[in-house]
């Protein structure tokens, strides 16, 4: 088996791997709704097959989970939903 691996990001360029309690907490609290304006995607490998898919942006209130099995569908549709934020 693999090992796990995590990373934490932040808008500011702050990147920890494999972060501690402390860290994970340093940078939660540096978080400020002047200018945090993250979008976050993630996608997940499901044991029982297939993607599952979360996208968030706090600054419009959203935030949904889906499940799909075609990596196409799901670059397609992160793209789409990209571009339209630019408009």
């Amino acid at each position: 088996m693999a090992a796990r691996y995590y990373c934490a990001d932040s808008e500011n360029g702050d990147h920890v791997d494999d972060p501690s309690g402390d860290a994970l907490s340093m940078l939660i609290s540096d978080l400020n709704d002047s200018d945090n304006t993250f979008v976050v995607i993630s996608v997940a490998v499901l044991d029982e097959g297939g993607y599952e898919i979360v996208r968030r942006d706090t600054t419009r209130r959203e935030h949904d989970v889906t499940v799909e099995n075609s990596t196409d569908r799901i670059a397609g549709d992160l793209t789409k939903r990209l571009a339209a934020r630019a408009s």
